[in-house]
């Protein structure tokens, strides 16, 4: 190595070290820049349009699902309302909300009872048809509906994680379904301390 390119390195060493802060990790999937959902518009229950911009200051957890779900949807939902009895006072920095993949079925008044049943502090959102094609474009989800059995009743396979927005509006992790309680923890903690 030339004299010149040891100095070079050297320097860029101690400005490094000088900076006196570490890279931020997450236990979820940083995709921080990624240009991923960028932004939401879609009905609650209530016919309210829900927004990203409305919750400004807030993290916001979007986690895509449906009632008839057997199993994914009830045990995510009920690990994120363990997380948000962890987190104490820091779940008021937070909002949930689960987006039906699903609005054939998934009514307004299903979902009014639905989500809140996990945390009373979580939304059901309803998309129409148009919203949840936008949605499905924008976070690169995969959402296929089996075929219908002789009673009519049929499955949702989808994208089974949750995005996560910091306070600021950016997209930030991506969290997997097998998520555990204390990495959600862990990685809401980091970004309301971090940003």
């Amino acid at each position: 190595m030339k004299r010149r390119d040891l100095i070079v390195l050297s320097a860029a060493m101690l400005l490094t070290g000088c900076t006196g802060s570490d890279p931020i990790s997450f236990k979820t999937t940083d995709i921080t820049g990624s240009g991923i959902g960028a932004d939401f518009e879609v009905n609650d229950h209530r016919g309210i349009v829900r927004r990203k911009a409305d919750y400004a200051g807030k993290t916001i957890v979007l986690f895509f699902g449906f009632t008839n779900c057997p199993d994914v949807c009830p045990t995510t939902l009920t690990t994120l309302s363990q997380v948000m009895q962890r987190l104490g006072e820091d779940s008021k920095k937070i909002q949930v909300f689960m987006v039906s993949v699903d609005p054939d079925r998934d009514t307004p008044e299903i979902m009014s009872k639905y989500a809140p049943a996990f945390d009373p502090r979580f939304i059901g959102l309803v998309p129409t048809k148009q919203q949840l094609d936008e949605l499905i474009r924008r976070f690169k989800l995969v959402v296929e509906y089996g075929k219908k059995d002789a009673n009519g009743f049929y499955t949702v396979n989808h994208t089974a994680a949750a995005y996560v927005f910091d306070a600021q509006g950016r997209i930030r992790l991506y969290a997997p379904h097998e998520t555990s309680i204390d990495d959600w923890v862990r990685d809401l903690r980091t970004l309301l301390t971090t940003v």
